[in-house]
């Protein structure tokens, strides 16, 4: 016989009683970073394509890039890029099949927080 109380109930863990975890919210993020990554290569080109075009489109593009806005969009973007490697990195781990217990992937998760922050003050710094 029919479940009379299916009506009454969610069909999955409802996000209003879902706790979200420190291994899927880090998935999220490496695929927003992701996203994030084809913006910031789309105003790149953009910057090649004005350079080839002529001074005057050139001026418009360098002036967007090299101003406070674009200069933190740039920013932003280097972290983009270490995140998604380290995500990348993570799931190759994951792959093999290591790492894969709830403390060994909340600590993975946590390296590549702060692995992306530090690899991208190196990178603003250094280079």
């Amino acid at each position: 016989m029919a479940d009379v109380n299916r009506g009454n109930r969610p069909l999955s863990p409802h996000l209003t009683i879902y706790r979200p975890q420190l291994t899927s919210m880090t998935s999220i993020f490496v695929r927003l970073t992701g996203n994030a990554v084809i913006i910031a290569a789309l105003m790149i080109v953009w910057w090649f394509v004005a350079a080839a075009a002529g001074p005057e489109s050139f001026a418009t593009a360098n002036g967007f890039l090299t101003s406070w806005f674009g200069d933190l969009v740039l920013f932003l973007s280097t972290w983009a890029i270490w995140y998604h490697t380290l995500g990348g990195v993570r799931h190759l781990i994951w792959d093999m099949g290591h790492g894969l217990d709830v403390e060994k992937s909340e600590a993975m998760g946590i390296i590549m927080i702060i692995g992306s922050v530090l690899l991208t003050i190196f990178c603003v710094i250094v280079l």
